[in-house]
């Protein structure tokens, strides 16, 4: 069994309590590695290790601050491999996505704050006659920064690197789940001369190591992804204390697709969008509705792509599919199949849980499934399974498109197909979505703000908008 340790001031250790919990591989079901079952006394510590960094470490010049990140970066594309074996060891992923996707991102967040910062430009307004006022930008101090288990790595960076770049120092909790990588990113750290205390990383559950961090009254920033019940819990919690918050939740997003579209283009590109890492991205297009005229088309196209996307071993190069990240969420995910049949929904692709021989054979494996027949009302059609579970829908009209994509509680992200430049912009303006893509998906600038609308989160994340999370805003008035 692997030891995973907490990463505080610098070094690493077990939790105070010498309390572990079991981290399983999901692609076979057995347990691999401990991790540190973290409470409130670790909390503390590194919180307190953070305090003591910060007064040297907001002090230290952005670009000073941005080389070590860029030092980072290249250590972690140093260790490409490394890092995405653990990546897949821990989430059940293809080990090919996690080599070109989810560890070159984490990367690119390191290498792309780590200069970002040095552009960050205040505001100056001159009252003529009268005063100068000037804007000025200070580090928010200690913050949280929380990450979920589907990209672990990628969406742990996403929040620390412009945390640290913008002068704040970090308290990290990743998902019990999927901590490998990030019991790695310390060692990282600490070789590319990060300070002790300015990244401190605490292992264990939501319930203990989560809710201690989230109360602490030292912590005055949070910066969470993950579901909503989570996030509603976690601004419950903040919100007396007044910390600052941004929250990235679930998502139930719509793919709208018009019969002007590039047809292969379209059904190839919805196809990586509904399965891309078993459906477990807060992005995926779970609802896929198609203009009627090319209803059939795009279907009997889109089946048999789904066809060819192998489930199996992660390790394997020919897998498209892996494991589910655990043997809950299989079940949870199982249960929503059964819930679209009950739902009056026609099964047209998968539908069953995989059993596959060798050391997978204990794995958390499901077919990608499609339904279609089922209403816009409909609980497949309105709950996020987080899984590899779409349905298909047929509309006549623009409006009646445009009514069942915003139909959700959601409003995370939304793709549209069309050759129709004036419709797409006449939706995406309509759409209820934080991210819009059009005639294309998962296509990042970093320099966007990134977030959601309704229950899929508050605050924007990325480029400039994620170094204002992190620090205050304060004027300063000066009489002519």
């Amino acid at each position: 069994m692997l030891p995973l340790l907490n990463y505080l001031n610098g070094h690493y250790q077990p939790a105070h309590n010498g309390r572990t919990l079991p981290v399983t591989e999901p692609a076979t079901g057995q347990p691999y590695a401990t991790l540190p079952d973290s409470a409130a006394p670790d909390v503390d510590q590194a919180v307190r290790a953070a305090e003591a960094a910060l007064p040297a470490w907001r002090r230290r010049p952005a670009e000073e601050r941005g080389r070590l990140l860029l030092r980072l970066s290249e250590l972690i594309t140093g260790h490409l491999d490394r890092l995405a074996q653990a990546e897949s060891q821990d989430t059940g992923k293809p080990l090919s996505l996690a080599r070109t996707l989810d560890i070159p991102r984490a990367a690119s967040n390191f290498a792309f704050f780590g200069t970002l910062a040095q552009h960050f430009a205040t505001e100056t307004h001159l009252q003529e006659g009268l005063a100068l006022n000037y804007t000025v930008r200070h580090p928010l101090g200690v913050v949280a920064c929380i990450s979920p288990w589907n990209l672990p790595l990628y969406l742990l960076t996403w929040k620390i690197a412009p945390a640290l770049a913008a002068g704040c120092c970090v308290v990290a909790k990743p998902s019990e789940l999927t901590p490998y990588t990030a019991h790695l990113l310390g060692e990282l750290a600490t070789a590319a001369g990060l300070p002790p205390g300015v990244l401190n990383v605490v292992h264990g559950t939501g319930a203990r190591a989560g809710q201690a961090l989230v109360e602490h009254p030292s912590i005055r920033g949070i910066s969470f992804t993950g579901g909503t019940v989570t996030g509603r819990h976690i601004a419950a919690v903040a919100a007396p204390q007044l910390k600052k918050l941004s929250l990235e939740l679930g998502g139930k997003n719509p793919t709208l697709v018009f019969a002007d579209c590039d047809l292969a283009e379209a059904v190839q590109t919805s196809v990586r969008s509904a399965f891309a890492n078993q459906g477990q991205i807060c992005l995926c297009g779970s609802r896929i509705l198609v203009e009627r005229p090319i209803y059939e088309q795009f279907k009997t196209e889109f089946l048999a792509q789904v066809q060819e996307l192998t489930v199996g071993d992660p390790l394997a190069e020919a897998t498209r599919q892996g494991a589910l990240v655990s043997e809950a969420h299989l079940h949870k995910v199982l249960s929503y199949i059964e819930l679209a049949y009950r739902e009056g929904g026609h099964l047209l692709a998968g539908g069953q849980r995989v059993q596959l021989p060798g050391r997978c054979a204990g794995g958390y494996f499901v077919q990608p499934t499609v339904f279609e027949g089922l209403g816009p009302e409909c609980r497949v059609n309105q709950e996020e399974i987080f899984g590899p579970v779409v349905t298909l829908t047929p509309f006549d009209t623009e409006q009646q498109a445009l009514a069942w994509a915003n139909g959700t509680e959601y409003g995370l992200s939304a793709a549209v197909w069309t050759r129709d430049l004036a419709r797409a912009h006449r939706l995406s303006h309509q759409l209820h979505a934080g991210v819009v893509w059009v005639n294309t998906w998962l296509h990042r600038d970093l320099r966007t703000p990134f977030g959601g609308m309704k229950s899929s989160g508050v605050g924007r994340e990325g480029g400039l908008e994620a170094l204002r999370f992190f620090t205050e805003a304060q004027n300063v008035c000066i009489k002519l």
